[in-house]
């Protein structure tokens, strides 16, 4: 759709063939007579660039100027002028304006003019929808529960997003760390300014002081040229160390001087470096117990665990999962165009069942393969089952009083599918795994659970 343009000017003729010119130039244009009208049309009008004469009768270029900063902050506006008045049109480029154009102008000039207008506002839009998504994303409201070991973390999040204080995130893999530490991020005075993720256990260790602190031309063989390390990018904002108890002792050090004084020396310089970055920590192991084995510097540990904040696995806040389960299938059901409404009952007890020691991401990977398989437009039991990771074991706050009815239902059909791969298989049982999308020792599990005796002869199996 071709771009629209406003011409405003108080001679009738001279906006006219302006708007023809403009549209034999492929642009969509319309022209005005005054401010008024202007400012009328842009009300209920699609409008992507203002081109306007400075001195006109009653309300001038610079009041039009100044009213549609007011309502339409991210319309270019663009003034025409005289030669002998161009001091004022300049002083308006100062005020807001985009550019002027000097009369009698050149048409390829007020096209280029306009045509880079665009580019940039086309820019801008676009950065500005990014931020808005960004933010979105990590609102404190997108991180979604209801249950109280959920509501205390958020408590604790919200209490120290706006601090500058170092914050240790503890919590069994696959419990949202990073979603944690960019909501903290996103919710702080650093809001506008980086956030830099580095996982630490997928550095390897001769290179992970170079990619945290840079290094200088020659510091090390096939240093060919300066580079800047994470400090250095997250100046201003957020470095978010995951994995933190995979960090080599001898970097350790470092890091502590490096957020304890808030400068370093690049790999091979002796030049201190000096940032303003504010560090969120993470990892799954019991650093404790690293500090009295010896692999992590207890140091380094209190400087980080000024604020720790514990994340609960996905079995301490269970009454969350039929939430953050529909979460997920909405968002992968619109990923893939398919209309799925939801869970069904049988579908909702059998995710209440499972222990999820993948704990959310595993949750999130459940129900985008379920989106996949689903047939209907309600996911069923027998969808999950089918990819299921392990067998389900009782959460330790879920529901104990299933009816038992509804247990058999989903044994039945469990069993069913296990039944139907080893069949279509000849009973083989890692070709039946596969086929299942299970691991060879979860079909195992389900063999015995089910008491199912294999007949690879007759490529069936009976009880």
């Amino acid at each position: 759709m071709a771009p629209t343009i406003l011409v405003v000017d108080d001679e009738p003729r001279l906006g006219e063939v302006l708007a023809a010119a403009l549209a034999e130039r492929g642009f969509e244009a319309v022209a005005v007579g005054d401010a008024a009208a202007a400012l009328d049309h842009c009300e209920g009008n699609a409008v992507d660039a203002v081109l306007t004469d400075l001195r006109m009768p009653g309300s001038s270029g610079r009041d039009l100027l100044h009213s549609l900063q007011k309502t339409r902050p991210d319309l270019p506006v663009i003034i025409m002028t005289a030669y002998a008045t161009v001091r004022g049109a300049v002083d308006l480029v100062k005020e807001g304006a985009f550019d002027y154009v000097a009369k009698p102008f050149d048409m390829d000039d007020v096209v280029a003019t306009l045509e880079r207008a665009l580019k940039i506002r086309a820019v801008v839009g676009e950065n500005a929808r990014l931020r808005r998504e960004l933010e979105g994303r990590y609102r404190f409201d997108n991180l979604i529960g209801e249950s109280e070991p959920f509501r205390d973390m958020l408590r604790q999040v919200t209490d120290v997003a706006a601090s500058r204080a170092t914050v240790l995130l503890q919590g069994e893999s696959g419990t949202g760390k990073e979603l944690v530490a960019r909501a903290i991020h996103y919710n702080s005075p650093r809001r506008d300014m980086p956030f830099v993720a580095v996982n630490c256990a997928a550095i390897p260790e001769q290179l992970i002081e170079s990619e945290l602190f840079g290094h200088i031309k020659g510091a090390f063989t096939g240093a060919t040229g300066p580079r800047e390390g994470r400090f250095t990018a997250a100046d201003g904002g957020t470095l978010f160390l995951d994995e933190i108890a995979d960090m080599p002792l001898a970097v350790q050090a470092k890091v502590l001087r490096a957020i304890q004084e808030q400068s370093f020396e690049p790999l091979g310089s002796s030049k201190s470096v000096k940032v303003d970055v504010r560090v969120v920590a993470a990892t799954h192991k019991d650093l404790q117990k690293a500090i009295t084995a010896g692999s992590f510097r207890a140091d380094l540990y209190y400087r980080l665990a000024v604020f720790p904040i514990h994340l609960p696995a996905l079995r301490e806040r269970s009454g969350d999962i039929p939430l953050l389960a529909a979460h997920f299938l909405t968002r992968a059901a619109h990923d893939m165009g398919k209309r799925i409404v939801g869970l069904s009952a049988d579908a909702e007890a059998a995710l209440l069942r499972y222990a999820w020691p993948g704990n959310i991401r595993e949750l999130q990977n459940c129900m985008e393969r379920a989106a996949i398989v689903t047939r209907g437009d309600l996911v069923n039991a027998a969808d999950i089952l089918m990819f299921g990771a392990e067998e389900p074991h009782a959460a330790a706050d879920a529901p104990r009083s299933l009816p038992n009815d509804l247990d058999a239902e989903i044994a039945r059909i469990e069993r069913d599918f296990v039944l139907a791969a080893l069949k279509e298989t000849g009973g083989v049982q890692a070709r039946a795994a596969e086929r299942l999308g299970v691991s060879e020792r979860s079909l195992w599990h389900r063999i015995k659970k089910f008491a199912i005796k294999i007949d690879k002869q007759a490529g069936t199996d009976h009880d």
